[in-house]
């Protein structure tokens, strides 16, 4: 479920955040946190209806303790956008090319380190701080004076701040956790663990101890110092004694860009520190200013990181999972794996077409790989490796959970299990009958349905809406109370009022999503028609084929859901279309495709309106497309309209034929 998955992040970041920024103590890596960050992003992009008002996306940082100093940055030390692939570096290149036509830019090596601001006055260093939120931060000075690297004085006496990196060697990280060893004390786990945690120390012995470094590559307020360009920043700062990484390229070509990007890549184990990528500044500070910013990063400037490397590992065993279809799916049980800044321990085998195409074992071991992707997937076999010790794979041919004999149907690759009365089953489809993209029944998470299934509450669906009679028994489970039931029972209540392509959404008839779900609503208006519509009439609506049809034809003649549907209208559910469909010339027969951020609805909202008005949303730009309808940074799919010369609309633009 994307929304569980959404609540799962938050609370996996948020934790990160505080773990590092206030107890000085991750539990997960640096690559770990981007990977679960950016795997955020890209559902909220995909889905801004979910998007909570406390997700770490809406802010630059984290917290910040009490035992130092908070400090405000004048200027907010904003962090960059992540790409990861060649594709991504052209498509930045691109974007910036819509506003500079020739831009030069200024490549440097990404140092994993702590980010600092350092501000100088009459020549002294008078203040370092941490980024901390990027607003706030902390005041270290006491520790960035211990720092050789640092010059406490400088000969301009101008006000001066400049920010950078404090990093650890990695000869100073492997000394320091043989010391640890040897006192038995809790290694870190990277020099960029160990340089956060030297710079936050209250007692700046500590810190002198730790042999820190700096590499020193940010200049705000290039225009007092009458400085027009970003490596002339670089050069004016190195020559009041601030060590910059020599490492630079300045380039107008995207081709040298992508070199430096593969040579670093390449001999990136040969430096003296850790680096994670490459950082990627448009040169000329007036050009950096039209370009500007979003709410969190700048648009002039953007971060290479490393491609993820493939891993090997051992497959212990596998396992079987349940869906509420009945669909079985086979999952790798994992020797943990680090991989692409994540330990996994478990990835999906599909099917059993899939694994016999792979030659899959148990006792094999195997390649994974993540290739700039959030899922983790097997690459192939190291059949060289096998001891003979490994067990030919063998579908089951019983549920694991009910025991009912399972099917493969003719021209599919997946068993299911028939078994209507099937536990995992059931528990399945109840929790995506309440969850946000269908009924929306705030507060039934999927342990709580878990937990009410196994407690006798609620069986099947229309149980949902019988919770009332048991409210005073409910009230007295541990955890619940009178608040949070009366709650439950009222968001059970409001979900009654939903209309008709929720609910049948929420039915989970077979190969009916959202948006077929909502097609369907539309033409039929009502439950009752839709349930009296043979397979020749649903064939003949757009985007509705074979397969679909004859999916929700055969759902509507079976018995007990003829009876699911009558009992839930005797329960006051709302069986009608609420959509309001008005066929507009501007959007009537026409496709259209959202790309970028829109600022006065979301891609969803703007979906739902055009769709009223008698137009099609797709996801992908061809050559069928009418309109392209562009928001705050797009991406490929712009690039793609303007080559095949399809109509733009502006956010704006569409507002106004809307009206």
């Amino acid at each position: 479920m994307i929304e569980k998955r959404i609540d799962e992040l938050i609370e996996i970041i948020n934790k990160a955040s505080i773990e590092y920024y206030t107890n000085d103590n991750p539990s997960i890596t640096d690559q770990e946190y981007d990977d679960y960050y950016h795997e955020l992003e890209k559902l909220e992009e995909e889905h801004p209806e979910l998007i909570r008002e406390d997700s770490p996306t809406k802010r630059i940082g984290g917290k910040i303790i009490d035992e130092f100093t908070k400090v405000i940055h004048e200027v907010p030390m904003m962090s960059l956008g992540d790409i990861f692939n060649e594709e991504e570096v052209r498509e930045f290149d691109q974007r910036v090319k819509k506003v500079i036509p020739n831009p030069t830019y200024v490549c440097e090596l990404k140092i994993d380190g702590l980010s600092v601001s350092l501000i100088y006055e009459d020549g002294k260093l008078v203040r370092g701080a941490t980024r901390g939120n990027g607003v706030i931060g902390e005041n270290i000075t006491h520790n960035v004076e211990t720092i050789k690297s640092i010059p406490l004085k400088i000969s301009d006496k101008r006000k001066i701040e400049v920010r950078g990196e404090i990093y650890m060697p990695k000869k100073s990280f492997n000394l320091l956790n043989e010391e640890r060893a040897k006192n038995n004390e809790k290694l870190f786990a990277n020099p960029r663990n160990a340089a956060a945690g030297s710079v936050r120390q209250l007692d700046s012995k500590i810190a002198a101890k730790r042999n820190l470094s700096t590499f020193i590559y940010h200049l705000p307020y290039c225009e007092n110092f009458d400085i027009k360009y970003h490596h002339e920043s670089l050069d004016f700062m190195k020559k009041l004694g601030f060590i910059i990484n020599p490492n630079i390229l300045t380039t107008s070509s995207i081709e040298e860009v992508i070199k430096y990007i593969n040579e670093w890549g390449e001999k990136r184990d040969t430096l003296p520190y850790e680096i994670d990528g490459i950082v990627i500044k448009v040169d000329k500070i007036e050009d950096q200013k039209k370009l500007g910013y979003t709410s969190r990063t700048p648009k002039w400037a953007i971060a290479y990181k490393f491609p993820a490397v493939e891993v090997l590992t051992k497959l212990n065993n596998i396992e079987f999972c349940v869906g509420r279809t009945g669909k079985i799916t086979p999952r790798a049980d994992l020797a943990p794996v680090h991989l692409a800044g994540s330990i996994i321990k478990s990835v999906t085998l599909h099917n059993e077409d899939y694994i016999k195409e792979k030659d899959i074992m148990i006792n094999d071991t195997i390649v994974l790989h993540k290739a700039g992707d959030v899922i983790p997937e097997v690459v192939r076999v190291e059949k060289s490796r096998r001891k003979g010790i490994e067990i030919p794979f063998k579908m089951i041919e019983n549920c694991p959970i009910c025991g009912s004999k399972l099917e493969r149907k003719e021209n599919e690759s997946n068993y299911f299990c028939l078994n209507p009365n099937c536990d995992a089953r059931n528990i399945e489809g109840l929790i995506h009958f309440s969850s946000r993209e269908t009924m929306n029944i705030e507060g039934f998470g999927e342990s709580i349905v878990e937990d009410f299934y196994n407690m006798g509450y609620l069986k099947s669906i229309p149980d949902y809406y019988k919770l009332y009679k048991e409210k005073q028994e409910l009230k007295e489970l541990e955890g619940f109370g009178e608040k949070s039931i009366n709650n439950l029972l009222d968001n059970i209540e409001k979900s009654k009022e939903n209309s008709l392509e929720k609910l049948l959404f929420a039915l989970g008839i077979r190969y009916i999503g959202k948006k077929t779900a909502k097609i369907l609503a539309a033409n039929y208006k009502n439950m009752d028609n839709l349930m009296n519509a043979t397979y020749e009439d649903l064939i003949k609506i757009n985007d509705i084929g074979d397969i679909i049809a004859d999916s929700v034809y055969k759902f509507f003649k079976e018995e007990k859901n003829v009876k699911l549907i009558e009992e839930l209208k005797e329960l006051g559910l709302n069986m009608q279309y609420l959509g309001n469909e008005t066929i507009d010339e501007n959007f009537s027969n026409k496709t259209f495709v959202l790309t970028g951020t829109l600022s006065n609805m979301t891609r969803d909202e703007a979906s739902l309106e055009i769709e009223n008005r008698g137009g099609k949303v797709t996801s992908s730009v061809t050559k069928k497309t009418d309109y392209v309808i562009v928001g705050d940074n797009p991406g490929s799919k712009y690039d793609k309209a303007i080559k095949l010369n399809i109509k733009i609309w502006t956010e704006n633009e569409l507002l106004e034929r809307l009206k």
